[in-house]
């Protein structure tokens, strides 16, 4: 159980982490003096680098799904065939 709090912590903390960073480099291209056209520039490229990394972590959400999507189904097996087992132990 303190295992899934931590992930979903990290996983927090990585998020806002990203969102800091994403904003700071937004803050810093519209107070850096540059003209319109190299302005515009560097923000899509921002974008592009933000659309990647949000490509990323989306993916890696879905395989972590997947994977405790998994571990649950092996999990609910497990105490399915340990009920019945128990159940057979008792009528003896």
């Amino acid at each position: 159980m303190s295992e899934n709090r931590t992930s979903s912590s990290n996983s927090t903390m990585i998020l806002t982490f990203i969102a800091g960073a994403a904003l700071g480099a937004v803050v810093v291209a519209l107070t850096t003096p540059r003209t319109g056209p190299d302005l515009r520039g560097d923000l899509k490229d921002l974008a592009r680098r933000a659309k990647r990394k949000a490509g990323k972590l989306a993916q890696e959400a879905g395989d972590t799904w997947d994977d405790m999507t998994e571990r649950a189904a092996l999990a609910a097996g497990d105490l399915k065939r340990g009920v019945s087992d128990a159940a057979n132990d008792l009528r003896g």
